[in-house]
């Protein structure tokens, strides 16, 4: 496992993560904990929850892991999330001072800790001005609460806003963006990466296997089944599938993945995985599985290092397509200081 910084900050993490989002509704207590027993042992120092996930449960049982291992935490990087709903009142959500309050002094309370390493911002929240919801976390940071806070889900220019108002005020700075990224989505590559970037935001991506799909474990034509998430959800599950399966480019991006695990002697996610965690400004990599044998997997790719030619193979394949401008050669074109003209 390597250990990269976590953002501008002077924390370190392991460039794989943890993700719990399953714990307490697909993988069961005894189970989350053998995956944090797992992860842990080779060499993993760094888990994500949020409040959300399974209406607190997952913290909940994050807490009695730690406290089943003395000492353990000061050797972990704990984050959680807070902004969608708990509960059903009009202020049982968003990025106010009133609901983010609540809501962290619940999530410690449920980890069964005194602060939180990383506080993350579940979502942007178009209500409440963002100057409201930095103030709080500058103070939470001031207080002891938290000791870092970043974003999930935020746009380029949200990002850049908060980024800036918070310079503009004095407040503590964000280190941390957790975004959606893999072969087959790569859109943040347009403007969050570079907005990142400029920053000195890491980005934690989530999904790094496109639902299961970049795993080989669905095949072409063939409705899944069984114990997947798409398998599971026959309505929703119909629905996804039908519309990754028949998109030309997601196949082509399978295959050459495919092709690539088996000249390197790897599995399929392990390649999948390596890519993200090479990409320019990613952390850490969020591994969402839901049992062991899946985590000892995906733990795989902290092993694997895909040459530069491999690495620009994968990118050739499973580049987006975009129209002329402002992404594509038209844009870039404008945007060239080599290059005269414009319009």
């Amino acid at each position: 496992m390597d250990y990269r910084r976590l953002g501008n900050s002077g924390t370190v993490v392991s460039n794989y993560c943890l993700g719990t989002m399953t714990f307490g509704a697909e993988s069961d207590e005894a189970t989350s904990f053998a995956l944090m027993d797992a992860y842990v042992a080779a060499g993993g120092n760094f888990i994500d929850t949020a409040n959300v996930y399974s209406a607190g449960v997952s913290e909940e049982i994050v807490g009695r892991w730690l406290k089943s291992k003395p000492g353990i935490l000061r050797d972990l990087v704990i984050t959680t999330k807070g902004r969608f709903p708990m509960g059903p009142g009009p202020n049982h959500l968003g990025l106010s001072r009133k609901n983010l309050n609540e809501a962290l002094d619940a999530s410690l309370k449920r980890l069964g800790v005194e602060h939180i390493d990383l506080y993350q911002m579940h979502a942007w929240d178009a209500l409440t001005p963002i100057e409201e919801t930095l103030r709080f976390l500058d103070d939470a940071i001031r207080n002891g609460k938290i000791a870092y806070y970043g974003f999930s889900n935020f746009l380029g220019w949200q990002m850049t806003k908060a980024v800036w108002t918070a310079k503009m005020a004095g407040f503590a700075a964000p280190v941390t963006l957790q975004p959606q990224y893999n072969l087959l989505v790569r859109d943040i590559e347009h403007e969050i990466v570079p907005a990142a970037q400029d920053a000195g935001i890491g980005l934690l991506p989530w999904s790094p296997l496109g639902g299961g799909w970049l795993s080989g474990k669905y095949k072409r034509d063939q409705m899944p089944t069984g114990a997947t998430r798409l398998g599971e959800n026959p309505k929703r599950g119909m629905e996804a599938f039908e519309k990754r399966n028949s998109d030309l480019r997601t196949w082509e991006v399978i295959g050459a993945v495919e092709d690539l695990a088996k000249a390197r002697g790897a599995s399929m996610a392990q390649v999948a995985l390596a890519w993200v965690a090479a990409q320019p400004a990613v952390t850490s990599v969020i591994l969402g599985a839901r049992t062991t044998d899946q985590l000892k997997d995906n733990l795989g790719a902290a092993g694997l290092v895909l040459t530069p030619e491999e690495l620009a193979a994968l990118g050739a394949v499973s580049k987006p397509e975009m129209s002329d401008y402002p992404y594509g050669e038209g844009g870039i074109g404008q945007r060239n200081r080599n290059i005269g003209g414009g319009r």
